[in-house]
């Protein structure tokens, strides 16, 4: 059956779509085991091309250079330049564009649109990825996305595909316990390969599985793939013990694009060959390799609709290192959150929220939480707990906290029943609404 869905069906279905993705996998798959320096030449020369063509048929990009060594020079988009000219993003002449959006978690959701080469590329980097761990089309798979309950017309024709291919969403946007009780029945009767989806929902749902206790490392899962979010440690471990399988970490975005994925030596590989990848500082400026900084994002197949230098609110760091299993591509020693992960103190103190997590985390009753940082002088921590939180575990919180924030910010308490997650369906840790 898998031979079958891989080599016959999912290719048919991609040349019916008019996308290029058996072509572009084709090349991704040569090119990944060239020299780094070998590599380079490529994406520079790629570069060229996409610039070439950006400048001459994107109204928005008509003075921009066209020589990869003035790429520096070409302004950042963000998503306030790309909302407020959306129109002048379009490619002249682009037909068949897939309008998409963020999830709006950090702000305004972005309404951007997708060429069919751009997907087709964003499509090829996952399929290499999952090879890399054993795993292809046709294995049979469990996504748990945000995805919406009640299915439109084009959600159906989607959840056939889905069903051909052996893929079964369950959505994060309701993970109550009894909905939960139902996936977990699912899960054990699917007997999945792989998993894939949010760290947070993942978690979550390992944690209840484990209240509950019934076992998930029984199953033959080969990889647990968790992207959309920073994967935490924690969530690593919980993933992982639940499930006895490696967790491989994804980073990219549906604005940015497939950016890099871990092999199994545990190093993130950017997708060089689609992807131009800058770290800058809060100014602008660039960063050395192995300091961190913004992660800047230019996709070489968004022609169309182009991600040119688009800033993407992250934060990472580069690797001066090759990785041991000897593919040239770029690593990505770490990618640390979104810049709203960060806590800023009226000092302008910045601590990452891992510094407030752990203490919470670790915290007897403590079921789930979530931080939000209101103000510079005001904190408040969501928690939902059971009967063996006490007075102590709160007091402990709030001393702790106390050490790391300083006096002069306030932190608020509010036991709620559950917390929900954001509209992408993705649950966040740390939520900062003020910036450095």
């Amino acid at each position: 059956m898998k031979p079958l869905i891989s080599n016959i069906l999912f290719p048919v279905h991609e040349y019916l779509k008019h996308h290029s993705t058996i072509e572009q996998h084709r090349e991704l798959e040569r090119v990944q085991w060239l020299p780094a320096a070998e590599i380079r030449k490529i994406q520079v020369e790629k570069l060229a091309r996409f610039l070439e063509t950006v400048q001459r048929t994107v109204p928005y990009f008509r003075d921009i250079p066209t020589d990869p060594g003035q790429l520096s020079s070409i302004p950042f988009s963000t998503k306030a330049v790309m909302r407020a000219h959306t129109e002048e993003f379009k490619a002249t002449g682009a037909e068949q564009l897939t309008r998409s959006n963020t999830g709006g978690s950090s702000g305004e959701p972005l309404i951007f649109y997708l060429g069919k080469r751009r997907i087709s590329a964003d499509v090829a980097a996952k399929l290499r990825a999952t090879r890399w761990w054993g795993v292809d089309i046709g294995d049979p798979e469990v996504v748990i996305w945000g995805a919406p309950v009640e299915l439109s017309k084009q959600d159906r024709v989607r959840e056939l595909r889905d069903r051909i291919f052996r893929t079964k969403l369950l959505s994060a946007f309701d993970m109550s316990e009894e909905v939960m009780d139902g996936y977990l029945q699912f899960i054990r009767q699917y007997r999945p390969a792989h998993v894939f989806g949010y760290p947070s929902s993942i978690s979550l749902l390992c944690r209840h599985a484990a209240k509950r206790g019934i076992r998930l490392d029984d199953l033959g899962v080969k990889v647990v793939f968790c992207t959309a979010e920073r994967l935490y440690d924690h969530q690593r471990e919980t993933i992982s013990g639940a499930f006895a399988a490696p967790v491989a970490n994804g980073y990219g975005a549906r604005d940015a694009g497939f950016i890099a994925h871990q092999c199994p030596e545990g190093r993130l590989h950017v997708a060089d060959e689609n992807i131009v990848l800058e770290l800058v500082d809060p100014k602008g400026n660039p960063v050395p390799v192995g300091e961190p900084g913004e992660l800047v994002v230019t996709h070489l197949e968004s022609q169309d609709f182009p991600i040119l230098r688009y800033r993407t609110g992250d934060i990472g760091t580069l690797a001066s290192e090759p990785c041991p299993c000897g593919r040239g591509l770029s690593v990505l020693q770490s990618v640390e959150g979104r810049s709203t992960d960060f806590i800023v103190t009226p000092q302008k103190k910045v601590l990452h929220g891992l510094a407030l997590i752990y203490k919470v985390r670790d915290t007897q009753g403590v079921e789930s939480f979530k931080i939000v940082q209101e103000d510079y002088d005001l904190v408040r921590l969501l928690l939902v707990v059971n009967e063996r939180f006490d007075a102590a575990g709160e007091r402990g919180i709030r001393e702790d906290w106390k050490k790391r924030l300083g006096e002069e910010v306030r932190v608020e308490i509010s036991f709620l029943d559950r917390i929900n997650p954001e509209k992408s369906g993705k649950f966040r840790y740390v939520e900062s609404r003020v910036s450095a």
